[in-house]
């Protein structure tokens, strides 16, 4: 029996992570107090509009904003920045029939699905969490792909931009991306232990500061360049068929909307980020309100950097924006842009990456829950740490695997545009769409019905037509490139 006036401390944890003290003076874990636990016996949830903010631009503003300025070069003036208005307003429609599938029935008290594949599990069925599975995690796996390259090319333009400076000659600073690469992996495999989102709200923080400080920074040397031009390059129909050919032109435009989709690809982990968000006022109000300011911020900066960009360069605008400016006068702020790039791409390749570590341990433990066992490890100065050697195994081989596929395929657009075709209708329109058909009961033939379904074909027709851009775009680059050789 333990007496009242003593205090026993009690050890909980919610998942894999730091153990949390709490304490009870009947020597009994406090289960179901709600200063500690929510409704489904986890540890409370701390998340707000602010932590909800910050995950959803680290998701969203990554590394395809740097590709945008090319993307509006497809297509042009017209064009270009209408279809990006576009995608912006489809995602913030569908992402608010998604927060609604984070509980089921009663919008306040239901069942809560902690991810995508649970919501589609729980309302769909069937062959659905099939499909769903197979798009939603070779997405997250593609993210993390691309994402390495992508921060890869960042370091290397620190590293060739430091070598142009000192020897002053530019043809002998050649170098090549794997050790970056392979530098970028070393990191990922020590933040990939952070145990889930609700512990990695910091790094979300960091990241989207830094995905602000580079497109701003993008934007600058936008202005820069042509305030020295003193003129606003482009056109209104992209670039000229006289420039390319037609088949080029059109293969073009296909990848520009493959790019386009996946700068707005956030969905997939939309219930993972909602699963971090505290109980009062309801997720789902906090989920949408923190979508609205992220998309609308989002799609400023797009805007921005997007048509700067083309007015800076216009038909010649690069695939990677900060590229284009090459050894400027100012670049000491491209450098920032750069280290800004690598810091944010740390972030974002963590919210990609966790929904997919998170699905496999789940799974493993269910057939074998010996698996799930773990060790506490000490660390001077921290709380006891939770360590699952089963994750620690599992979460850098998958670093490894992915570090390879991108030492194989350094080629940066048509990546990011096959990601973008692949995600984009499945996971942001067609899935959320007819989860919510089915949750308000929506009568089939319905004008509403109607509008879902036309809005869903439309994106379905983009997807097919972005994916084969981005797929002949692949193969070209497959003809000059050789494996593990690439150099910038």
């Amino acid at each position: 029996m333990v007496e009242n006036d003593s205090v026993t401390k009690v050890s909980c944890r919610r998942g894999r992570g730091y153990d949390i003290e709490e304490d009870s003076t009947d020597g009994a874990p406090l289960k179901n107090d709600p200063e500690y636990y929510d409704d489904d016996g986890r540890l409370k949830r701390t998340g707000n509009v602010w932590t909800t903010s910050s995950h959803i631009i680290t998701a969203v503003v990554g590394s395809g904003v740097l590709s945008l300025a090319w993307a509006i070069a497809q297509m042009g003036w017209i064009a270009g920045p209408s279809v990006m208005v576009l995608f912006s307003i489809v995602t913030l429609y569908t992402s608010s029939f998604l927060a609604d599938c984070y509980r089921t029935g009663d919008p306040m008290f239901g069942k809560r699905n902690y991810t995508f594949m649970d919501a589609v599990s729980t309302i769909l069925g069937g062959q659905s969490v099939t499909l769903c599975g197979i798009v939603q995690y070779l997405n997250l796996f593609g993210s993390a792909v691309g994402y390495t390259i992508a921060a890869s090319l960042s370091m290397m333009a620190l590293k060739r931009s430091h070598c142009v400076h000192s020897s002053g000659e530019e043809n002998s600073c050649h170098i090549s991306s794997n050790p970056y690469m392979i530098g970028f992996g070393a990191m990922q495999i020590i933040f990939s232990q952070i145990p889930d989102f609700h512990n990695m709200w910091w790094l979300s923080i960091v990241a989207a500061i830094m995905s602000f400080t580079y497109s701003i920074i993008g934007l600058v040397l936008g202005v820069v360049k042509i305030t020295e031009t003193g003129t606003i390059k482009g056109s209104l129909t992209g670039i000229s068929i006289e420039t390319v050919t037609e088949a080029q032109k059109v293969w073009g435009v296909f990848q520009a909307l493959g790019n386009i989709a996946f700068a707005y690809s956030y969905s997939f982990v939309l219930l993972e980020i909602q699963d971090t968000i505290k109980s009062l006022p309801s997720e789902v109000k906090t989920m949408k309100k923190a979508a609205k300011l992220s998309i609308a911020v989002t799609t400023t900066f797009y805007l921005l950097c997007g048509c700067m960009g083309y007015a800076a360069f216009g038909d010649l605008a690069p695939g990677n924006l900060l590229a284009g400016f090459g050894y400027h006068k100012l670049f000491w702020l491209i450098d920032m842009a750069n280290a800004a790039i690598v810091i944010h791409l740390v972030g974002a390749y963590q919210v990609y990456a966790q929904p997919l570590f998170a699905f496999v341990e789940k799974e493993t433990a269910k057939r074998w829950p010996k698996i799930d066992k773990e060790f506490k490890i000490s660390v001077p100065g921290l709380p006891p740490y939770n360590q699952n050697i089963f994750s620690l195994v599992w979460r850098t081989v998958f670093v490894i695997i992915t570090t390879v596929i991108s030492m194989l395929l350094p080629f940066f657009n048509d990546v990011l545009g096959v990601i973008g075709a692949l995600g984009f209708w499945p996971l942001t329109v067609y899935f959320p769409v007819e989860m919510y058909i089915l949750q308000k009961r929506i009568p089939k033939w319905s004008m509403t019905w109607i509008s879902l379904q036309l809005m869903s074909a439309v994106c379905l027709i983009v997807s097919i037509l972005a994916g084969l851009g981005s797929v002949v775009g692949v193969l070209l680059d497959l003809k000059r490139y050789k494996p593990f050789s690439s150099d910038y």
